[in-house]
């Protein structure tokens, strides 16, 4: 009889995926726990803001909730109802048609840059994307099985800017898509129309996919939305729009994005949505749907509790010769700055959390070519934004 094999058994860990095993795990939540001891914390390092969403939206979830509308959606790419408001909102914004069957609805804005990525990228393949960047775009690249491959903006002369040869040779054959956020997460960086057609002509030139999260888009200062990709790309062309209503609608926690596609490239969204999620629940959607058609007062006031936050921000942090502030953003819900002469964003940020008593997001997690720089969220109350800044200057000195 043969021996039975006492050799100890392969830890869980060892048989999941590669990509699943190498995910990082450090994030603002560390600090966030850090900050448990402590007291009188103003807590900025989340990127949402502190307005409640309103009571036309929450009631319009209740009332599908008691009309019954708990069941699923059979459309996967969505409510009808809310997937025409979508194409009605996106023509009216962007000055183009874009049909109904552009739009696939997800749950959550994560959603929409997973579906994307899944949509195109193959394992072995790469996604160029420009940094700094929100940390789960590069994560979600990695975890669909493609190389991350990040083009930092240069900061100079206090701005940040892109520089699309670097950009453009960074591609390759194995390059499915390039993806970046305008306006960004952290920077507030904006792309301009013109980089906006340069980054299409060439991915049209080479075949490949440009994927813009434009969920910043309605807070942008200069004009009621930023310059979009969905503005100058044609119906079949290798070209995707990430949205979502976290921002803009101060519905972080409901999860309910958007992806904006190609006509062509729907039903295969609808197959995919129906295995990955089987859709967004009924009456988060028509919370949705209440945002996009009677929001738009809502947006403008988030829009100008951004600008107010950044402009009290500047205001108190510019007297301070021990901080490095870019040139105001022209979009976004952020002020990113450093600390002179530091260059290490984690131990910036522990400071400043003990000795102001303020929560900020280190620049690291965005990239190295933020490392110094450290992200504070302005979508808030502006006598909490003035309070928080004045703490800082007064801890890093005059």
């Amino acid at each position: 009889m043969t021996a039975p094999d006492r050799s100890p058994p392969l830890h869980a860990f060892e048989r999941i995926r590669p990509q699943i095993m190498d995910l990082e795990t450090e994030n603002i939540a560390e600090l966030a726990n850090r900050a448990k001891s402590l007291t009188d914390v103003i807590t900025l390092w989340y990127g949402e803001g502190d307005l409640v969403t309103p009571d036309f939206i929450r009631d319009a979830a209740k009332a599908a909730l008691d009309a019954g509308n708990t069941f699923y959606v059979p459309d996967m790419r969505g409510l009808p109802a809310l997937t025409e408001a979508l194409s009605e909102y996106q023509t009216n914004l962007h000055g183009r048609d874009i049909p109904v069957v552009r739009s696939t609805v997800t749950p959550s804005g994560m959603q929409a840059v997973y579906l994307a990525l899944e949509l195109v990228v193959d394992p072995g393949s790469n996604v160029v994307y420009v940094e700094p960047q929100w940390p789960n775009i590069r994560h979600a690249v990695h975890m669909a099985g493609a190389e991350p491959r990040s083009v930092a903006l240069h900061y100079t002369d206090d701005e940040w800017r892109l520089d699309l040869d670097e950009l453009f040779d960074a591609c390759d054959a194995r390059t499915r898509a390039i993806m970046f956020s305008t306006p960004s997460n952290p920077l507030g960086w904006t792309a301009s129309r013109a980089e906006l057609e340069a980054i299409l002509e060439f991915g049209r030139r080479k075949g490949i996919w440009i994927v813009s999260d434009e969920m910043y888009n309605r807070l942008y200062f200069s004009a009621d939305a930023a310059p979009s990709i969905l503005q100058i790309a044609e119906d079949e062309d290798l070209a995707m729009s990430v949205n979502g209503f976290s921002k803009a609608w101060a519905m972080t926690g409901w999860r309910a994005g958007w992806l904006t596609h190609p006509r062509s490239v729907a039903n295969a969204l609808s197959a995919m949505t129906q295995y990955l999620n089987s859709g967004t629940a009924a009456f988060i959607q028509y919370g949705a749907l209440a945002a996009i058609r009677d929001g738009e007062p809502f947006v403008r006031t988030v829009r100008d509790r951004c600008k107010a936050g950044i402009d009290a921000a500047y205001d108190a942090l510019s007297g301070s010769n021990s901080i490095v502030l870019p040139a105001k953003p022209g979009g976004g819900m952020y002020v990113v700055f450093a600390v002179a002469g530091e260059d290490d964003s984690r131990e910036s940020c522990t400071r400043i959390l003990q000795q102001a008593r303020v929560g900020l997001a280190p620049g690291w997690l965005f990239g190295q070519s933020s490392n110094a720089f450290l992200r504070m969220c302005v979508c808030r109350d502006t006598a909490q934004i003035t309070e928080a800044s004045k703490r800082i200057a007064s801890a890093l000195g005059s």
